[in-house]
């Protein structure tokens, strides 16, 4: 009975040391991602050697949030805000509105006309959970305007 518990702990810890010199083993190699082991292994050289890994491509990369001035997004349906439809006080449109988060997370509505107010009772918490994933980038306003109807 005594010999049966000793060879089931001595095969455990052989088990244990065998996991261990495995994960020894691959903690020494170099992930495409790690740049900063990388650079520490190379030989120092000109600047120009250790650049490292571009991953994604620079063309498969969306702009961050402060790379662009804003995001858009057509909302077509009536805007209730606090239990109130929310009517443009120029022209009287409540509905198909272009609905801007800028980069200092204001909300600013644009009405058909083209009549723009800033919203306060909105936030960029507001905008996310209502607009879907951005699928396009646009260099100008007038180029997303005209993306999405107006």
């Amino acid at each position: 009975m005594f010999r049966r518990r000793a060879r089931a702990d001595r095969e455990f810890r052989e088990a244990q040391r065998e996991a261990f010199a495995l994960l020894q083993m691959h903690a020494h190699e170099l992930l495409p991602f790690d740049s900063v082991r990388a650079d520490a292994s190379t030989p120092t050289g000109s600047a120009s050697e250790t650049i490292g890994p571009d991953f994604p491509p620079a063309d498969l990369r969306a702009p961050s949030r402060q790379d662009v001035e804003g995001m858009m997004m057509r909302w077509m349906h009536p805007l209730v805000i606090d239990d109130a439809v929310r009517a443009c006080a120029t022209c009287g449109v409540y509905r198909d509105w272009i609905v801007f988060c800028m980069r200092d997370d204001s909300v600013w509505l644009r009405c058909r006309a083209g009549h723009q107010v800033y919203e306060p009772r909105l936030d960029a918490a507001w905008y996310n959970r209502n607009s879907g994933p951005v699928d396009h980038w646009h260099p100008t306003l007038e180029d997303g305007l005209r993306h999405l109807g107006h």
